[in-house]
């Protein structure tokens, strides 16, 4: 395998779309203050600065662009004073990613020209394998130059059901990127039957939504799927380093069609041969509920492993003949389970959740009930 060197990869721009409210992480993970702002895996960084620390040794000073709602523009900040004046893009409202990426694509193009790679990141994924990360990204960066939309294909460990995939093709044939396919083709979470053929087969990895392109060859794509917002954002990107910028937003970022770049660019122009897929074989997780989030975090200090974790101070926490519980404690009182195995139990201030593992991913339609009994406060 080719060897890449070290360091910074030259002219690369590393876009870290931050939105949602991580629905199934409610009372933990709220609008107000979502799940990429918390610390989830006990490391001491929020899953918005580990996204950040694990970008810096790939980007030069400056490269790196947040792009997040209004309202959480003072959080992000706080939590990355590093970051400069131009390097938060701050979204009135969501649009989806399809609108953040193309907003961050429209004004790096601006600012820098068309010929910029850009990448973009979850802020909310968790990542293990720094070195395996980096080489993906690398071999990403130059498909990108060669002039593909690339997406970075997860090793899958299970059949999931709850991830999309991608199908690999045949290589692209780049000496600078010996391990890059064509993407034939992407599914979007597939049921376990599906996804067990799948990976039988060899041929699919899970799809993270983490893509790479030249700024302009994303914006060719936009404006031949989505016409209206590719004039949209290349308006907003005229002025979004002008004293123009708030009343072009206005006029603009209401209009926009909420979309995510999967549906936009990546599946039609899969089909049109424009996607390339780089394998990521290193550990990943979008921690999409509570199960997921309990597997993310260590044992307990006291020496017996039995599944049970806890999320915060464990002297907060007394599990009695429970197993395999996950407890999140918040509000200083003491938390005791007993007799139950693998529950899930949240205590903040003003709500408590309490379910089992099996049924986190329901935590959504407990949400929803809040919302329908009008409390907007707790969302």
């Amino acid at each position: 395998m080719t060897q890449t060197p070290p360091g910074p990869i030259p002219g690369f721009h590393a876009v870290i779309p931050a939105g949602g409210a991580g629905t199934r992480l409610w009372p933990l993970s709220r609008s107000g203050s979502p799940k990429f702002l918390h610390d989830l895996t006990g490391s001491g960084r929020t899953l918005l600065q580990a996204t950040v620390d694990r970008l810096t040794p790939l980007t030069e000073p400056g490269h790196v662009l947040v792009v997040t709602g209004q309202r959480h523009v003072d959080a992000v900040r706080a939590q990355l004073p590093g970051l400069g004046a131009g390097e938060v893009l701050a979204e009135p409202s969501p649009r989806d990613s399809m609108a953040a990426i193309g907003l961050a694509a429209a004004v790096l193009a601006q600012r820098h020209g068309g010929d910029v790679v850009l990448g973009s990141f979850a802020a909310d994924h968790v990542i293990h394998g720094a070195s395996a990360f980096q080489r993906a990204v690398r071999e990403g960066v130059e498909a990108a130059r060669a002039g593909y939309v690339v997406t970075v294909g997860i090793a899958a460990s299970h059949p999931a059901t709850a991830f999309g995939y991608v199908r690999l093709g045949e290589s692209l044939d780049l000496v600078a990127a010996p391990s890059a396919r064509h993407a034939l083709g992407f599914t979007e979470k597939p049921d376990a039957a599906t996804a067990a053929a799948y990976l039988a087969t060899g041929e699919y990895r899970w799809n993270a939504s983490m893509f790479l392109a030249r700024a302009q060859v994303l914006l060719d794509h936009l404006a031949v799927q989505r016409p209206q917002m590719h004039e949209g954002l290349r308006a907003l990107a005229a002025a979004w380093d002008t004293a123009d910028r708030d009343r072009v937003l206005h006029e603009v970022w209401p209009g926009l069609e909420k979309i995510a770049i999967d549906h936009a660019i990546a599946e039609p122009v899969a089909a049109a041969g424009g996607i390339a897929v780089v394998p990521g074989d290193f550990g990943w997780d979008d921690i999409g509920d509570f199960a997921s989030l309990g597997k993310l975090l260590p044992p307990l200090d006291d020496g017996a492993d039995d599944g049970a974790r806890v999320l915060g101070d464990d002297s907060a926490v007394l599990l009695v003949d429970s197993s395999g519980s996950l407890v999140v404690p918040g509000t200083g009182r003491l938390v005791v389970v007993l007799g139950l195995d693998d529950m899930v139990v949240v205590d903040t201030p003003d709500a408590l959740l309490v379910t089992t593992r099996a049924r986190a991913q329901q935590v959504k339609e407990a949400v929803d009930a809040v919302r329908a009994r009008g409390r907007e406060d707790l969302l």
